[in-house]
């Protein structure tokens, strides 16, 4: 017990203790405005305060005519006491700051017109240097004369950057609210076919869902999606464009049909009117409306950082919730067979992809992030940051996003932002959704099936996040998701005893485009031996009828 206590006790200490950054922050003031500005420093020269309160303030000379690699034609008497600003070039950083050290400077801002990377030396360089050193945008230093003049003062400190952001848990909280309802949205409407069928436990199925019944079909869905992926990290620049059309499309009716799924339920007047004997309802006008406007408003400013992740996430929520109740997975065997070739499908692609891929990236984040992402880059420990404005890379609009909010120096460097695949929100949300009409087949009061689910979804959420944490890289998320929901649904019905009702699930009639008319069932069900007899009965009046 004592063991435990201390192991949850250093991860605790381990999780919110907080790593140093090699960004940082150049806050140049005067009497009346100031502003921040993104520069690069490296740990192992003097380091930098970690608030803008404990941060020395210096008064600044330009020297940007000048690389200063040797102290001819600079008096001593001009920077003694100020932070200096040259220019990048002609020789070493460490070259740079003991002449500038040497002629009395207190810090040393490089401008640079090329990437910013890490200021870096000889180990033994390094002790030489008493004065801070750092590397920035010379864009920037332009813009600070214009806004400042020349009574610029200047600090420099490098907050730390937590381990744990307060992203993390706006993902989490996106994640399993959209799960959640998605699931609950899709028992509700299994229990309304069932009322409308008269409750005599069969349902006909909506012609406008989706139904998974057949192995077969799930593997070549999956097969597909395989396919689908190497074709998007092969022709990125192309497919990025149609994948973006469609989700506009895509995302603009799961907008309509969430949203007039609410309005119907709070029993909002249509207005219906009619034009040439078309009937046209004024509240799903001004809807679709609104819809479209929402997406094409997020299709123009896609690449705005800034502020279109808000958007971005609204319309994936939307797209997640829609999915989630159009698709069905007819049983337990199905939701098994699915999201156990995803898992593989997860795991390969992320894991095992980097070895066969030139720059040992896997395709799944290639995809996810462009292959030509701006922004910041860092490898290993050196970071690399534009010098000047790029122009915006198209990234696919598959996944949810939420800006890291304590990065403060890296994302004024480049926006960070922690991303979480649709995939991962809606693979384990089938699951969810099935647990959740299962209840509604049970007669379950207490939604045990779809509770249970839900929990589940939340701890392997909250694992996958640990686990990213601990090892400093991203998760394929299916890995813990599949299977805390595939054995926390399983173990509940094993416990209910109605494992085998579970596995295979119930029975769907659809009616087929023959000239008889007949109906059969669509997926294998579970009956009672008079409700099977009675079935077969019916099934035999339509045919000879």
């Amino acid at each position: 017990m004592e063991r435990a206590v201390r192991f949850i006790i250093l991860s605790v200490v381990f999780f919110v203790s907080q790593i140093n950054c090699q960004e940082a922050i150049l806050h140049i003031s005067n009497e009346n405005t100031n502003k921040e500005y993104c520069i690069v420093y490296n740990q192992s020269w003097t380091p930098l305060s970690q608030t803008l309160d404990d941060a020395l303030q210096y008064p600044v000379v330009n020297m940007t005519s000048t690389v200063l690699c040797n102290p001819s034609g600079v008096t001593p008497d001009v920077v003694k006491g100020k932070a200096l600003v040259v220019m990048r070039g002609d020789c070493d950083f460490s070259k740079k700051a003991l002449v500038a050290q040497g002629l009395g400077a207190t810090a040393l801002l490089i401008a640079s017109k090329i990437p910013l990377i890490t200021p870096s030396a000889n180990a033994t360089e390094y002790a030489k240097i008493n004065i801070p050193l750092a590397l920035m945008r010379y864009k920037d230093f332009i813009e600070a004369q214009q806004v400042f003049g020349e009574g610029m003062q200047v600090k420099l400190y490098a907050p730390p950057n937590p381990k744990i952001d307060a992203s993390i848990v706006v993902m989490l909280l996106i994640a399993i609210i959209t799960v959640s309802l998605g699931g609950f949205w899709s028992g509700a409407c299994e229990r309304e076919r069932m009322n409308g069928d008269g409750g005599g436990g069969e349902s006909k199925a909506d012609p406008k869902e989706l139904f998974l019944y057949s192995p077969l079909k799930v593997v070549i869905f999956v097969a597909m999606m395989c396919g689908m992926l190497v074709l998007m990290y092969f022709f990125y620049n192309v497919m990025v464009y149609a994948i973006i059309a469609i989700f506009c499309l895509a995302s603009a009716s799961a907008l309509f049909s969430c949203i007039d799924a609410v309005m119907e339920k709070l029993s909002c007047p249509t207005g219906s009117f009619t034009i040439k004997n078309c009937t046209f309802s004024v509240r799903s006008l001004i809807l679709a409306a609104v819809c479209i406007s929402v997406a094409v408003v997020w299709g123009v400013y896609r690449n705005e950082d800034r502020w279109i992740w808000i958007l971005q996430d609204f319309l994936g929520v939307a797209f997640c919730l829609n999915f989630l109740k159009t698709v069905s997975l007819s049983n337990f065997k199905i939701c098994v067979i699915l999201l156990s070739l995803l898992l593989v499908y997860d795991v390969f692609f992320v894991f095992i992809t980097p070895f066969f891929t030139k720059n040992g990236v896997s395709i799944m984040v290639q995809v996810a992030l462009g292959p030509d992402a701006s922004g910041e880059k860092t490898h290993g420990n050196m970071v690399e940051v534009p010098a000047e404005p790029q122009a915006p890379s198209e990234k696919l609009p598959v996944v949810m996003r939420v800006p890291r909010f304590s990065a403060w120096a890296q994302n004024l460097c480049g926006m960070q932002f922690s991303i979480l695949g649709y995939g991962d929100i809606i693979i384990p949300g089938l699951m969810v959704a099935y647990c959740s009409r299962f209840d509604v087949w049970v007669n379950s009061s207490k939604k045990i099936y779809f509770i249970s689910c839900c929990i589940a979804y939340l701890l392997g959420m909250i694992v996958t996040f640990a686990v990213m944490l601990l090892s400093g890289m991203g998760q394929p998320a299916l890995l813990y998701l599949v299977p805390f929901t595939l054995t926390a649904s399983a173990v509940v019905a094993a416990c209910r005893g109605e494992m085998r009702q579970f596995w295979a699930g119930t029975t769907y009639m659809v009616r087929r485009p023959v000239l008889d008319s007949s109906r059969e069932p669509l997926l294998p069900g579970l009956l009672s031996h008079q409700s099977s007899l009675l079935h077969l009965s019916r099934l035999l009046m339509q045919i000879f009828s």
